[in-house]
């Protein structure tokens, strides 16, 4: 016990080099980033799977194919109850071993399934399947890695470290977006929608070996570690979490994850939803302005996450909110306005513009995001915190912001169709996204406590 002891630095934290918080963070970042490129894979070719693996005309296809992708961000909370459990119970980097080779494996089975073409209906429900395991995968990933990287962090820099966790959704988006566009590029398009879409999934297995090989170099964290020697660990974790702990799950939720969530996902995802499918902009020019917006924005996630160092992790979080509920309007009109459009499809458009508004979009990504983590850890008991900090996160990005393209695309949709001609439905979609931010603002602003100067190191000292 002592020796575990000795390795806590007055200020919180570990001691040891640079080298070696630098470590720890780099291989707990590679895993992650891998992970969300998993899954975020179903995401970028939800277009072409809708084809492949369900029945219908395009449009119904394409959203047959948008609830699937739901189904994975739905079952994310499940995933987090589960191996947040375990993780509380028997610590934190056994938990994400094991949430990175079921993300590993899952992915790499969607690029083996046949057809709907070939076997039916049976092929959308063994992509569903898959698409659960990701989700209960990436369920239990996040709050490992983020717990893993805090609890070696010092109290004055939590919201930096764990900042580079909060980089990896971004860049494992990034590097999906690559492998798609190099393979699209290389095979034809033809080719690509063909056969070759399964490239990016069978790829992730050489990926995922490369990083189940780092994290067993990891060792435990020292905090679990110090816990544990001293019998304080949680027997169970979901019973231990008591109604004061609920109650803080539900706050974190409403006054932080749900906004979190949805800003999040209009910027990354929906608004590439809107380019392509409402604008007409072809898929290959889509995805490179995209990748050019999430690039420059985000060494991003680090400056709020240092920022909420400074400041705190409220001002931050809370501004992201309101500037995305404040701007979505009049950022997709300027999307739509620099397009010219012919039927359905993109004949010209500003490119620059674009660029400029998808950049906006991931930047109060980074702003909301970029604090998250230290938010969530600082909120909760060490013997409970995997499975606390677990719980809002994945209920606010899986069934907030994960239901966003599928729900936003149904509401422009079903406006629409009983307001033809009405040049406001392909903005009716912001709704949901508008709503949810100016909800979490508030219950944020007027009850949400501000964290970042708990020591959680006191409970082990």
């Amino acid at each position: 016990m002592a020796s575990v002891a000795e390795s806590f630095d007055n200020a919180g934290g570990v001691r040891g080099s640079r080298t070696g918080i630098i470590q720890i963070i780099l291989a707990s970042s590679a895993g992650t980033l891998i992970e969300w490129y998993d899954f975020y894979l179903y995401a970028i070719l939800t277009p072409v799977l809708a084809s492949k693996f369900f029945p219908g005309s395009l449009a119904t296809s394409f959203l047959y194919s948008l609830g699937a992708l739901w189904v994975g961000f739905a079952v994310r909370p499940f995933g987090a109850v589960f191996f947040g459990h375990i993780g509380d119970l028997v610590g934190r980097k056994y938990t994400f071993l094991v949430t990175l080779t079921i993300m590993g494996l899952s992915t790499f089975c969607v690029g083996l399934l046949p057809t709907y073409q070939k076997v039916g209906i049976t092929a959308a429900v063994l992509l569903v399947a898959l698409r659960c395991l990701q989700g209960l995968a990436l369920g239990g990933e996040y709050g490992g890695a983020a717990t893993y990287v805090a609890e070696h962090a010092p109290d004055h820099k939590r919201g930096l470290f764990t900042s580079y966790i909060q980089t990896t959704a971004t860049l494992g988006l990034f590097a999906a977006l690559l492998i798609v566009l190099a393979t699209r590029i290389h095979y034809g398009e033809a080719v690509f929608t063909d056969w070759a879409w399964r490239i990016p999934f069978l790829i992730s297995f050489i990926l995922v070996i490369f990083s189940i090989y780092i994290r067993l170099k990891l060792k435990e964290s020292p905090l679990y570690a110090k816990l544990k020697a001293e019998g304080k660990t949680s027997k169970s974790p979901i019973k231990d979490i008591g109604g004061k702990n609920w109650g803080l799950i539900a706050l974190a939720l409403f006054g932080a994850t749900a906004g979190q969530g949805v800003v999040w996902y209009t910027g990354q995802f929906y608004a590439l939803f809107f380019v392509t499918k409402t604008l007409g902009v072809p898929l290959k020019d889509a995805y490179i302005m995209v990748a050019i917006a999430l690039i420059l924005a985000t060494p991003f996630f680090i400056f709020w996450g240092w920022m909420s160092d400074k400041i705190g992790r409220k001002p931050i979080l809370l501004g992201g909110c309101a500037l995305a509920a404040a701007t979505y309007w009049p950022i997709y009109h300027a999307m739509a306005h620099s397009v010219t459009k012919v039927g359905a499809k993109a004949v010209a458009w500003d490119e620059k513009t674009l660029i400029l508004m998808l950049f906006i979009q991931v930047f109060y990504a980074t702003m909301v995001y970029g604090p998250i983590a230290a938010l969530l850890v600082e909120l909760f008991p060490a013997r409970i915190r995997y499975t606390s900090m677990s719980i809002p996160y994945h209920l606010g990005n899986g069934e907030f912001g994960g239901v966003t393209p599928l729900l936003s695309t149904s509401l422009a949709a079903y406006w629409l169709a009983n307001h033809p001609g009405d040049p406001k439905a392909q903005y009716m979609g912001l709704v949901w996204p508008i709503g949810v931010a100016i909800m979490t603002f508030l219950v944020g602003l007027f009850f949400l406590p501000e964290t970042k100067d708990r020591r959680i190191w006191d409970e082990v000292n």
